[in-house]
């Protein structure tokens, strides 16, 4: 659970495609957006902030979101690789995570490691 979470993008109409695409599946969308940013959520609460990064690369980072079961996660992870995600991790079982744990990995334009999770 968090309030919200800011990443530096290189692109951020790529990055914006590739969130866009992975977390429609998740019931999230683009709930604001302007010169250098773009906010996600549920309608009308951004909680993931993407800021337009001039200069160097963005460090990596893992962000994880919760799916509401298999399908979702499923999905997450189809979209992401047609929007331009790197695979990272196909959906399936983790069990070395915990029994019930199912997921699914991406790499985003950017290099942040974004996962879907349902538990």
């Amino acid at each position: 659970m968090y309030d919200h979470i800011g990443l530096r993008v290189a692109d951020l109409d790529a990055s914006t495609k590739f969130y866009t695409a992975v977390l429609g599946p998740l019931g999230h969308v683009l709930c604001s957006s302007g010169d250098g940013y773009a906010g996600f959520g549920p309608k009308g609460e951004p909680a993931l902030w993407l800021h337009l990064n001039k200069g160097r690369k963005a460090d990596g980072a893992h962000i994880a979101f919760r799916a509401k079961d298999h399908d979702a996660v499923k999905k997450f992870h189809s979209e992401g690789l047609k929007s331009g995600g790197r695979d990272n991790g196909g959906a399936g079982p983790r069990k070395d995570y915990s029994p019930t744990y199912y997921a699914a990995f991406l790499i985003d334009p950017d290099g942040n490691n974004v996962e879907a999770v349902c538990t």
